[in-house]
């Protein structure tokens, strides 16, 4: 008869395992980020330094979409198939660490590292955990998704969403390269208090709502064996295949084809502020890759555009979208994602005051 396993062998068993899992959670984020993210920008960023010239197209003009134009299947598909070239590889890293985060870490961890006393410091927490994995809003969104579903309040996973595109380090060395340095400065004043003021508030609208969805694969307990951590990690990619990736893919067809009608309203060169509360909304809701603000922003102010104009849109192109929102609206919650596209658009109009006060040279 075999005799009883000791109470300490067990926590032994536990601790090991719970090492074992963290270990491959890492051993997915490192290498995953260094091929999406960190590599590329380092040689984007080293040629930057050399040419002062960005190389990057307008991609809401892709496929010979021009403003006014009506929406249709070209205007869809090209611009999808663009967008989807840009973002493939950050957003296959972003399903892996997701599924890996809510299958393979315990949910204490996440709790402790995110929850903090107060609002503005989980903000503080979530900000600082998403700028080294530098993705766009629609690749952060899964990873924000599994953060509110393993127990981390709507302040530290709103805050981790937030930051990954408007605080990107790569993106903040882009703009001080080859653009005035009145981007990069308002960006990353403006861009701090979108991520812990939003965040802030996301959670003010979330606090008499409980998580939604079913519970995480990951319980906090340092006890999953290898076969359960394995089939936990395959229901979770099947989960996000099954319900975030197919609204993902139709909400950015949408978007594209609709690309000549949000030209026209973006590219608006009068100076009122109806215009610039326009731009905030429109910029707000439309879906770019990382960086894709750049050409953006730069191919408008040839045309133009007002100071105001293009501060709103520098604030929140990279930031939400639509598509984004329905992702994370499960698990955060409808309004949650009203209160985060609500106070967006106010930090887009805070973003447009600053360029225009900014000196201009």
């Amino acid at each position: 008869m075999t005799a009883p396993l000791s109470v300490k062998t067990v926590r032994e068993g536990r601790h090991a395992g719970t090492v074992a899992s963290a270990a491959v959670t890492l051993a997915v984020i490192v290498p995953g980020l260094l091929w999406a993210k960190w590599v590329p920008y380092a040689h984007k960023a080293a040629t930057l330094f050399r040419t002062r010239r960005w190389p990057g197209s307008d991609i809401l003009a892709v496929g010979g979409v021009h403003v006014g134009d009506r929406p249709s299947w070209h205007a869809a598909t090209t611009f999808f198939q663009a967008y989807l070239a840009s973002v493939w590889q950050a957003l296959l890293v972003a399903l892996l660490i997701s599924a890996s985060v809510q299958a393979l870490t315990p949910r204490a961890w996440m709790q402790r590292a995110l929850n903090r006393s107060g609002p503005r410091r989980s903000a503080l927490a979530g900000g600082t955990a998403g700028m080294p994995s530098m993705m766009c809003a629609c690749c952060a969104a899964p990873v924000a998704v599994t953060l509110r579903r393993s127990g981390v309040n709507a302040a530290g996973a709103t805050a981790f969403w937030l930051a990954n595109p408007l605080l990107n380090p790569a993106v903040l060395i882009f703009l001080v390269c080859v653009a005035p340095w009145q981007w990069a400065l308002t960006r990353s004043v403006v861009g701090v208090a979108a991520v812990i003021g939003v965040a802030a508030l996301v959670e003010v609208a979330s606090r008499s709502r409980q998580v939604a969805g079913p519970a995480p694969a990951g319980d906090g307990r340092p006890d999953k064996d290898s076969p359960g951590a394995v089939r936990n990690w395959v229901r979770a990619m099947l989960w996000m295949g099954t319900f975030l990736l197919p609204e993902y893919a139709v909400l950015v067809l949408l978007l594209g084809a609709c690309r000549g009608w949000l030209l026209s309203m973006m590219r608006l060169a009068h100076h009122g502020f109806l215009v610039v509360v326009i731009a905030a909304v429109v910029g707000t809701l439309v879906v770019i890759p990382t960086a894709g603000e750049i050409a953006i922003l730069q191919t408008m102010a040839l045309l133009g555009v007002s100071s105001a104009t293009l501060g709103a849109l520098l604030v929140t192109l990279p930031a939400i979208s639509i598509p984004g929102a329905a992702m994370v609206g499960r698990s955060f919650g409808w309004r949650a994602v009203v209160a985060a596209v609500v106070g967006m658009i106010g930090m887009g109009l805070l973003g447009a005051a600053a360029m225009a006060l900014l000196p201009s040279r």
